[in-house]
């Protein structure tokens, strides 16, 4: 369906591919793969034709629909959710708009009347828009509309709210909507799973598996990639790298290459070494004269094998904390009442009740808009419960991350000045070691924060609350804008956290490895299940 052959790609002096090939099979599901910048969001883009190659060719088979979500929504504004949902399916919409304008030209016949050939041409017209219209699926586009909106969690009640009212990760899932509901032949995803919960992401994982056409995408959620992805399509060292496998076939294959590789360049390298061993030696004796020659030529035709540089990672582990009381957080009877913008109020949870215990690892789950967020600003004092009391322990120190952490980190700021005013005794090395950890060095530590992606941000983000010795971490969606490699970091970090924690996530593969408790809020209640995450999800029959 599409194929892209010998792709070179430039940006400015610095090469992101060379000479790359691969191809976008019918019904085929691929995962596409690589360290940020390396340029996974430029082959969406040189697909769809918004930016151009350097080399090679990318052709599509003529007829092919290609649908393409981006992280960039663009200006959203002028009609309801529902209908920018249905404007997204292209020339289906586009015949809606025919018949219902030759509909209102035939009901205002009375008033205006049409000679006769404008009303040969215009039931000419109707009814081929409306042949058409049937035969691409038109009378099933607001059902369809419809049923993706609210599997994506905007309520029925919500469809026809002008788009202005929603906010930026809302506006994503009406994007991510519109493109659905396209039913394209070809579907290009750049990270559909950001801004949505768990929920949302089941619904969206089964909307994909059963979907019939090609699907390249790109993910930070790993168990997302496992259950839809067949071929990975690696994008590093500027190179493209195709493997047939999921997400984690491609780990264990890739490391296994890699293995294989330098041992080719050591068995090289001793090869060459012995060559030149031989150059040296007998370079000035003439009865050597011809084997040197030979030698020098033999070794000038060899291609060289380049091992290239590892990937950076993240670093870090959360210094030693000091010792807490056994009982972190008492929650009593505790109730949240939000003002409406209407005016009207809204309970969030109440009667809520339970404790936190030393070493808990405990994942704070529930539908979206249950209140999960709300709980952990409410322990953290980040809001005032309504009634109710929260009770922190002895000595618990609290390190808290939340997306809203990433608004209000000063954008004026460099990262160095950032986290150097969170430790004014520290060292100028002992800032720089720490941000060295979280993969700023050198001219990227004078940075201002304004300019900084939404991963760099939470990377400072984590370095801020790494910088103070806490014991009970409260975590709001912290793998949020991470890569996979980093949240894997991330992961091995919390594991090994010698304090409590308590978090909220949609990554399934996070959630898994670390919690040993679950607080599910359902219906405003608070309901506890002391096992790990499986437990939870055995006892609640949710298959995820």
């Amino acid at each position: 369906m599409i194929h892209l052959s010998n792709l070179t790609k430039r940006q400015g002096v610095r090469t992101l591919y060379e000479n790359g090939s691969f191809q976008i099979r019918s019904g085929e599901k691929i995962g596409l793969v690589g360290p940020n910048g390396a340029g996974k969001t430029t082959v969406f883009r040189l697909i769809t034709g918004e930016d151009q190659a350097d080399g090679g060719t990318i052709s599509i088979d003529p007829g092919v629909i290609v649908g393409y979500f981006s992280q960039d929504v663009g200006d959203m504004r002028g009609r309801s959710a529902l209908e920018e949902v249905k404007a997204g399916a292209g020339r289906v919409y586009e015949l809606a708009m025919i018949i219902a304008d030759a509909e209102k030209r035939l009901a205002d016949c009375d008033a205006s009347p049409l000679d006769d050939d404008e009303m040969t041409q215009l039931m000419e017209r109707y009814g081929d828009a409306q042949i058409e219209f049937q035969q691409r699926g038109g009378y099933d586009l607001e059902a369809r509309a419809r049923a993706v909106l609210t599997g994506l969690g905007i309520l029925p009640e919500d469809h026809e709210r002008p788009v202005e009212d929603f906010s930026g990760g809302w506006k994503m899932r009406i994007a991510l909507a519109r493109i659905l509901t396209l039913n394209p032949d070809v579907l290009l995803m750049d990270e559909p799973t950001n801004h949505l919960d768990i929920e949302s992401i089941l619904w969206l994982e089964e909307w994909l598996a059963s979907f019939k056409g090609a699907l390249l995408m790109t993910s930070h959620d790993r168990e997302f990639m496992n259950r839809l992805v067949t071929r990975i399509v690696e994008i590093a060292n500027k190179a493209i790298t195709v493997y047939s496998g999921n997400y984690d076939f491609y780990l264990r294959e890739r490391d296994i290459r890699r293995e294989q590789l330098l041992a080719a360049h050591k068995r090289q390298q001793d090869m060459l070494a012995k060559e030149e061993e031989f150059i040296a030696k007998f370079a000035a004796r003439a009865s050597h004269a011809a084997q040197v020659q030979s030698r020098v030529k033999k070794l000038e035709k060899i291609d060289r094998i380049e091992i290239p540089p590892e990937t950076r990672t993240i670093h870090f582990q959360f210094t030693a904390p000091p010792r807490s009381g056994n009982d972190v957080v008492r929650l009593s009877e505790l109730a949240k009442v939000w003002q409406r913008d209407d005016g009207r109020e809204r309970c969030v949870f109440s009667g809520v009740s339970g404790t936190v215990r030393r070493l808990d690892k405990i994942a704070v789950t529930g539908v979206n808009g249950a209140g999960k967020s709300t709980l952990l600003k409410t322990i953290v004092g980040h809001a005032d419960p309504t009634s109710g009391s929260v009770s922190i322990g002895a000595s618990v120190n609290i390190g808290y991350f939340s997306q809203h952490a990433l608004d209000v980190l000063d954008p004026q700021q460099t990262v160095f000045d950032c986290v150097a005013q969170r430790l004014p005794d520290a060292s100028i090395g002992t800032i720089r070691n720490l941000l060295g950890a979280f993969l700023f060095s050198g001219e990227e530590t004078e940075k201002r924060i304004g300019v900084l992606s939404g991963g760099e941000k939470s990377r400072v983000a984590l370095a801020l609350i790494l910088a103070s010795p806490v014991n009970f971490l409260v975590l709001d969606e912290p793998t949020n804008h991470l890569d996979i490699e980093s949240r894997e970091v991330l992961l091995r970090a919390v594991q090994e956290f010698d304090g409590t924690v308590m978090l909220v996530s949609h990554d399934r593969h996070f959630l898994r490895q670390i919690v040993n408790r679950v607080f599910e809020i359902r219906d405003g209640e608070l309901r506890t299940y002391e096992g790990n995450y499986d437990y939870y999800l055995e006892k609640t029959t949710h298959h995820v």
